[in-house]
């Protein structure tokens, strides 16, 4: 299955179709309530998504939820292991849609896409959004397994970013890597010997991803003869990395992992700093 589904897909509309809405930032539910997909349940990124943070330096800030918790929540949104998936955000995918994507592929739900441009997608298309709060029914917690696959620690990614078998790519924005810049953590940087590669790349001027050949072409340029499962991918704080992720998916490249607690972390363990590019 493509991780990507189009607005007029009819599998949009399927009798095991589940939509999730799942935004970040402030006031998402009010955004939420002022124009969704019918149908589409509410998910919050920081609340539902992620675990609270009591310390950025472990984890990070956006640290995986206890993978019960999130067998739970899932429960709580209707999702079985025979469900559709199908996510969203208002940000082409780069806050919560990609991240809910990732982390149902870490427990090994497979029937899951993300909407190729997101809510704009939908507007674009004419469809028309719903102001009504959706309640989904309930079913018993997901089956999940003993933990979240497809990860790094913070060990791994420092001895990774130095071997020429292996490759640490950051999504972040290009200033933010150089160091000229830092709005969300301590210090600014980036992971000496990472390169960087903004997520904003997988996508074209509409918001929507670039066909897979063209994301292969981008990708195979930065990753060279790494084999796809030495590569690993961060960002700020484990959500943007996986837009990134997903692309990679869409472009056939499988296996690449994604260091959870990213820079957040990083910059808070009294690591070294790179600020020039290499």
């Amino acid at each position: 299955m493509s991780p990507l589904i189009e607005i007029n897909d009819p599998a949009m509309a399927g009798p095991n179709t589940i939509l999730i809405d799942a935004r970040a930032g402030k006031d998402t539910h009010d955004r939420y309530l002022a124009g969704h997909l019918k149908n589409a349940a509410y998910v919050d990124l920081d609340r539902d998504l992620a675990a609270p943070v009591t310390n950025a330096a472990i984890g990070g800030r956006h640290p995986l939820p206890n993978i019960n918790d999130f067998a739970a929540f899932l429960g709580k949104l209707g999702i079985s292991p025979d469900s559709h998936v199908i996510v969203y955000d208002d940000k082409a995918a780069a806050f919560g849609g990609a991240r809910f994507w990732w982390m149902l592929k870490a427990i090994g739900h497979q029937n899951v896409q993300v909407l190729n441009g997101g809510l704009q997608a939908a507007t674009d298309a004419g469809i028309e959004l719903s102001t009504e709060e959706y309640t989904p029914n309930p079913v018993a917690p997901y089956p999940v397994p003993a933990g979240y696959t497809g990860t790094v620690v913070i060990e791994e990614v420092g001895t990774a970013a130095h071997n020429p078998e292996r490759i640490v790519i950051d999504v972040r924005e290009t200033p933010r890597y150089l160091g000229q810049t830092e709005p969300l953590d301590l210090i600014a940087g980036h992971i000496p010997g990472a390169y960087n590669l903004p997520y904003i790349t997988n996508l074209d001027v509409d918001g929507k991803y670039l066909p897979a050949e063209a994301l292969r072409k981008i990708y195979d340029e930065t990753i060279g003869d790494v084999a796809h499962e030495d590569i690993i991918v961060h960002c700020g704080s484990g959500v943007t990395a996986c837009h990134t992720l997903l692309g990679m998916e869409y472009a056939g490249i499988t296996g690449p992992k994604l260091y959870v607690g990213s820079w957040s972390e990083w910059s808070r363990r009294d690591l070294p700093i790179g600020t020039i590019t290499r």
